[in-house]
């Protein structure tokens, strides 16, 4: 299977979206003739600046311009640029530069909808960071704008570009663990979270994540990567979604929780829960993904498999290269092994290559608007104290 077949096949077969082929065959017919991409980087805070090396390694994708409303993260972001680029602090002035074909939004979460809106009526391609959007109104809203452009849109959960990540979720969907009953997924931290802030007029500016306005915390911020990781194995959208969360720990003024538990119900019977601390870093990152023959350990760099009742210590039983002995981990297995690179590089090259090629990246439109669905779901589950059903009012 080639690309983009791929590409084209897996979004087809996200749960809830209706009309994703007449959107993706509008977008693949408009004719691309741009051979390199100038992009211009909005939000230079940690994940906005810290992108900026990716991108000055990758052939034919340029900075071309930094915006961030805070002077010393402006200078910050553009101190990275390989090549001089141009600053702003509006970035409608930097949607206006019609040398900039693309942007990466790297903003807080709440203002990601409109940014995203405007970059589209601006007539720029769009990467814009996780989470897609905040609540039901923003992803309806950016929903309605992107699905008939001909721009090319990716929403940045970057493991869903790691070879690692895609060489993973083509075995289980070869049968590898068998038929899915759950999925453990946690993303534990021992530290408050916290930006120093070197004026206190700042804080809200740089500590956005610790407040509800701005936030969708843990769940938003962390969780969401592995909710999407969840969606793209199922093929499917949660029905059902409930949790708790609490600011247990961290007694210091913020309002987004400091732990929280979810727990996940999807059409197919499979469940799926997501845990993130920030008092206790055991084990950090990790996704189990547990069938009847077998489960899938997942960190960020590394993937094991562990047989259901087979003691054999072949690697003919994770790759089929029959007879070849690998060390076995008692506690993760076998592992799986495949090259790749840094996930959020590689998917800085894989949105270029969808603008060069004119198509639908892994991570879209559609993969990332479920994924902030269930996002929402979880946060109004745990605020809300109740069962939060799959919201039908949204519309593809």
């Amino acid at each position: 299977m080639n690309r983009r077949d791929f590409v084209l096949k897996s979004s087809l077969a996200t749960a809830a979206i209706t009309s994703s082929t007449s959107v993706m065959a509008n977008i693949l017919s408009k004719k691309n003739t741009i051979n390199e991409v100038n992009i211009g980087i909005i939000g230079t805070g940690d994940r906005g600046s810290g992108l900026i090396p990716f991108i000055n390694d990758i052939k034919n994708l340029n900075v071309l311009a930094c915006c961030d409303t805070l002077p010393f993260r402006l200078e910050n972001g553009l101190s990275k640029v390989s090549e001089k680029a141009k600053g702003y602090t509006d970035y409608r002035k930097l949607l206006d530069n019609k040398n900039i074909d693309a942007v990466l939004i790297s903003t807080p979460f709440n203002t990601h909808s409109k940014i995203a809106m405007d970059a589209i009526d601006a007539g720029k391609h769009v990467y814009c960071e996780k989470t897609m959007a905040k609540g039901l109104d923003g992803i309806q809203h950016l929903i309605n704008k992107t699905k008939d452009s001909s721009k090319i849109f990716q929403t940045g959960h970057q493991y869903h570009s790691s070879r690692l990540y895609t060489h993973v979720v083509k075995l289980i969907k070869e049968g590898k663990v068998g038929k899915i009953s759950s999925f453990e997924c946690q993303w534990n931290r021992n530290g408050n979270w916290r930006r120093p802030v070197p004026k206190p007029e700042y804080e809200k500016a740089i500590n956005w994540r610790m407040y509800r306005e701005f936030s969708g915390g843990l769940v938003a911020e962390l969780c969401s990567h592995q909710i999407d990781f969840v969606n793209w194995v199922l093929e499917e959208t949660p029905n059902k979604a409930m949790g708790y969360g609490g600011i247990d720990y961290w007694k210091d003024g913020r309002e987004t929780y400091d732990n929280i538990h979810l727990l996940y119900h999807y059409p197919s019977g499979a469940k799926a829960s997501f845990t993130c601390l920030t008092s206790n870093a055991k084990d950090g990152y990790q996704i189990k993904v547990k069938g009847d023959k077998g489960t899938i350990i997942m960190g960020t760099r590394n993937a094991f498999f562990y047989p259901e009742g087979i003691k054999e210590k072949k690697l003919g039983m994770v790759d089929g290269v029959a007879g070849a002995t690998v060390s076995f981990d008692k506690n993760k297995g076998y592992p799986i092994k495949i090259e790749h690179q840094n996930p959020s590089k590689q998917a800085l090259q894989d949105f270029r290559d969808s603008i060069l090629s004119n198509s639908i990246p892994i991570s879209n439109l559609t993969t990332g608007a479920n994924t902030a669905i269930a996002v929402e779901m979880g946060l109004k589950a745990m605020h809300n104290n109740t069962i939060i059903d799959w919201p039908s009012e949204i519309k593809f």
